[in-house]
C-alpha cells in the first residue's frame, strides 16, 4: 500500500483551489447580530422597573372646621289646626291648600249648630234627678263652708290671744307654734271649701244644661262663621266635603310658609357635640348657594331610628333658624327636604393633610411621602377630619409631599413620579 493510500482521502480534491472568505457572509453576520442585541436590549429596557405615576399633595397650615352633615327638612315653626267650635252640619271649605288667608277676615267655612236631641221619659228622670243631687251637694258644700269659717274665726281668735299674752312667759313656743299653725290651717280650709261650693254650683249649671233644648226642630238658627285665626296660608284641608261635624273636629291647617325653621335628626354622639348658636348650612335645598342658618336648640331626649340598614340607631332632633335674610323670595315650604351641615369644632392654624393619603394598618395610620423620588411609608397621629382635610398631630411637617390615593403596588421604597 503506497503512502497516499494510507493517508486516505484528501479533504479538498487537488483541481479545486482555495477560496477566500465572501465579504457578503460577513455582512450578514453583523446585521444578525445586530438585530438580536438590539431585540436584547428591547426585552432588558422592558423589564425594568419603571417609576409609578401617582397623584402628589402637599401637607400645609391652616384653618380648619369639622362639619356634622344630616338630612333634614323644613317645618312651619307656628301652625294652627283649625276645629269646629260646635257641633252641627258644616258648609264646604271653599279653600284650597296654598290659598292665603286673613286673621279675623277670611271666612274658612260656616257651621250651622245641630238641633238638640228629644230625651225619653227615663232620661228625663235620670237628669231630675242629677240636679237633684247636685242642689243637694251645693246645700252641702255652703253648709261645709260655714261650719269651716266658724272653726277658723275661732282660731283666729285663739292666736290673738296668745299673741297679746306672748309676752308674759305664760304659754311654751310649742304651744304658741301649735296656736298659729291651727290658725293658718282653719283659714286654708275656709279657702278649700269655697272653692268645692264653686265646683257644686258648675255641676248644677252642667246638670241643668242637659235639659236644654231648642223651642222646636224646625226654628230657625244662623250659622256660624268659623274665621281664620292668623296670616298665613292653607297647609292642607282635613275635611273639605259638608258633613255632620262633631266640636272640635279639625277642619283644616293654616302656617305661615314665611316662617320656617329646619329640623335635622342626628346621631346622638354627634348631637352632644353640638352647641345653641353653632353656625348652620342649608344646602341641597335646590338653589344655587347654600343659606345661612343658627342652632337654636338641641332636644334634650333622643329617640330610635332604624336605619335603611337595619341598625338602631339614637338620634336627636337639632333645630336651625334660617336666616331672614336668604328667606327673601324663596320657595321652599313646609316639610322640603334639605341637608343640615353643622360646626362642631374650628381652629385658625391647624397641620392638616387631605383624608385621600391617609391608610389604615392595623390600629395605626400610615401615608407616603414623597423622598428623592421613592416612597416612604411614615406612621402618622390625626386629629379631627372634616372629611377632605385631616388635623396631623405627629408624623408630617408642613411642605411635605404625600400621596394622595396611592395603589397596592406602592411600597416602601418604591420609586414614583409625579403625574401630570
Amino acid at each position: 500500500m503506497t503512502n497516499e493510500e494510507q493517508s486516505g482521502p484528501s479533504p479538498t480534491p487537488p483541481w479545486e483551489a482555495k477560496r477566500a472568505p465572501s465579504k457578503r457572509g460577513l455582512f450578514r453576520k453583523l446585521v444578525l447580530w445586530s438585530i438580536g442585541i438590539g431585540l436584547l436590549t428591547t426585552v432588558i429596557y422592558g423589564l425594568r422597573p419603571r417609576p409609578t405615576p401617582v397623584e402628589l399633595a402637599e401637607v400645609k397650615r391652616g384653618p380648619l372646621t369639622v362639619h356634622v352633615m344630616e338630612e333634614g327638612k323644613t317645618r312651619i315653626r307656628n301652625r294652627y289646626i283649625v276645629a269646629a267650635p260646635v257641633t252641627g252640619s258644616m258648609r264646604r271649605v271653599p279653600l284650597k291648600a296654598g290659598d292665603e288667608v286673613k286673621a279675623g277676615e277670611t271666612v274658612l267655612t260656616q257651621i250651622e249648630p245641630g238641633i238638640a236631641p228629644l230625651i225619653d221619659a227615663r232620661s228625663q228622670a235620670q237628669a231630675d234627678a242629677r240636679i237633684a243631687a247636685t242642689e243637694a251637694a251645693l246645700q252641702q258644700a255652703g253648709q261645709s263652708l260655714e261650719m269651716t269659717r266658724t272653726a277658723a274665726r275661732f282660731a283666729q281668735a285663739n292666736w290673738e290671744r296668745v299673741k297679746s299674752k306672748a309676752t308674759e312667759g305664760s304659754i311654751s313656743i310649742t304651744d304658741r307654734d301649735a296656736i298659729e299653725r291651727e290658725a293658718e290651717m282653719r283659714g286654708r280650709e275656709v279657702r278649700a271649701q269655697e272653692f268645692a261650693l264653686k265646683v257644686a254650683e258648675y255641676e248644677l249649671a252642667q246638670a241643668k244644661a242637659a235639659l236644654i233644648q231648642m223651642n222646636s226642630p224646625g226654628s230657625d238658627s244662623q250659622p256660624i262663621p268659623v274665621l281664620a285665626p292668623v296670616n298665613g296660608r292653607v297647609l292642607r284641608v282635613e275635611q273639605e266635603s259638608a258633613m255632620i261635624i262633631a266640636a272640635g273636629s279639625p277642619i283644616l291647617e293654616i302656617g305661615d310658609v314665611s316662617d320656617l325653621e329646619v329640623e335635622a335628626e342626628i346621631l346622638s354622639r354627634d348631637a352632644v357635640l353640638i352647641r345653641p348658636g353653632a353656625p348652620a348650612s342649608i344646602e341641597q335645598w335646590g338653589g344655587d348657594s347654600p343659606l345661612k342658618a343658627s342652632v337654636r336648640r338641641v332636644e334634650p331626649a333622643a329617640f330610635t331610628k332604624v336605619s335603611a340598614l337595619g341598625v338602631e340607631e339614637q338620634r336627636v332632633i337639632v333645630l336651625c333658624d334660617l336666616d331672614p335674610a336668604g328667606l327673601q323670595n324663596m320657595p321652599l315650604g313646609d316639610r322640603f327636604r334639605v341637608e343640615v351641615r353643622v360646626a362642631v369644632w374650628h381652629e385658625n392654624d391647624v397641620l392638616q393633610v387631605p383624608s385621600g393619603a391617609l391608610f389604615r394598618e392595623g390600629s395605626v395610620w400610615r401615608s407616603f411621602i414623597l423622598d428623592q423620588g421613592k416612597a416612604r411609608v411614615i406612621t402618622v397621629e390625626i386629629g379631627r377630619s372634616d372629611g377632605k382635610w385631616t388635623q396631623v398631630i405627629q408624623g408630617l411637617k408642613a411642605g411635605d409631599r404625600v400621596l394622595m390615593h396611592p395603589p397596592d403596588s406602592v411600597k416602601d421604597g418604591t420609586e414614583v413620579i409625579a403625574r401630570e
